[in-house]
């Protein structure tokens, strides 16, 4: 009988022990990243904001870095820092694939685990990408392009140039007009992460008439469409006007009717699950970090996690101001 009790008083000790070890698998000490392409864009404060969310919920320390402005340069300044500061694993966004894959690399090759939101660098060593499927956010923005011309009429797009999800929804774009031959892309226009860019281009060519007029403007990024916006609005033209992601200010652009439409994602939703995702491996690590996992038929992560898109019209304009205003909250 005293046998018994010691056995059982054993395996209470034991599973006490088990639950406390699980209640301290985080630690404040554990810190991750979150390195954003264009922190002063409300975008990326959107993702921060989802960022920080899981961190506080798993009691670890986040920190969000980036350059303040589209700078690819920069950005591969602040995963150096990173780096250097030997963290629990990389969420970050990528600008230019050519200028970051090394760092990504780099990361990897040191024992950091990185995963790529946003914006992905295919060849790196990075675990898994979490984001939109860019490819058909362009189709389905292109789609309402030919419904709202009717088939027929001139383009110009804003963009960032060699950044690759900007890339991909461009193709999207131009998957759908392929069978439009009457809908004729004028410009892709590179705005280098100045908005003023948009605003000044776009000036320019509402001037156009004729058979030169320019019929609908597509932002392929967060930074133009406002611009783009005010420009249309100064001018009073009326020209159509598809933009990207759904900050207050596109919003309210689509309620005003500056602005036809939006494709939105969902940015605080990356940098939640992003969070999540480095935690696991850090605390479960893969015995090669560094293994391409797309060729792995046992693989334990997902090539890609596609967080959604849709698009955003007078229809639906309201539930999307209700949600950001709850988010905000």
């Amino acid at each position: 009988m005293k046998a018994m009790k010691m056995t059982v008083l054993a395996v209470l000790a034991l599973g006490l022990a088990f639950t406390l070890g699980c209640g301290e698998r985080h630690s404040k000490k554990e810190v991750f990243y979150l390195i954003s392409a264009d922190s002063a864009l409300p975008y990326w404060q959107t993702a921060a904001a989802g960022f920080n969310k899981a961190a506080a919920q798993y009691k670890v320390t986040a920190r969000v870095v980036g350059p303040d402005g589209h700078d690819p340069q920069a950005e591969a300044a602040e995963l150096q820092k990173a780096i250097a500061a030997n963290p629990a694993g990389i969420l970050i966004s990528v600008a230019d694939a050519a200028v970051l894959q090394p760092g990504i690399d780099a990361a990897v090759n040191a024992g950091i685990p990185v995963i790529t939101m946003d914006s992905d660098a295919v060849s790196s060593h990075r675990l898994y990408f979490i984001g939109t499927n860019n490819l058909e956010a362009g189709r389905l923005g292109g789609k309402r392009v030919i419904e709202k011309l009717g088939g027929k009429g001139n383009v110009v797009f804003f963009t960032f140039s060699g950044q690759p999800n900007t890339e991909e929804r461009l193709k999207g774009y131009k998957d759908v007009f392929a069978s439009r031959p009457e809908i004729k892309i004028v410009d892709v226009v590179d705005i280098k992460g100045d908005a003023r860019i948009a605003f000044d281009k776009t000036q320019d060519y509402l001037a156009r008439t004729g058979d030169k007029k320019i019929d609908a403007f597509v932002s392929l990024e967060s930074a133009s469409g406002n611009s783009v916006a005010d420009a249309i609005k100064r001018t009073a033209t009326g020209r159509e006007l598809v933009a990207f992601d759904v900050s207050q200010d596109t919003l309210d652009g689509i309620k005003a009717g500056t602005i036809d439409a939006t494709i939105a994602q969902k940015p605080f939703t990356m940098g939640y699950i992003g969070l999540k995702g480095l935690d696991e491996v850090f605390h479960a690590p893969p015995k090669q970090l560094d293994k391409d996992y797309r060729v792995d038929a046992f693989s334990p992560y997902p090539v890609f996690v596609d967080t959604g898109t849709s698009l955003v019209d007078k229809s639906n304009v309201d539930l999307y101001t209700a949600g950001a205003a709850e988010g905000a909250k």
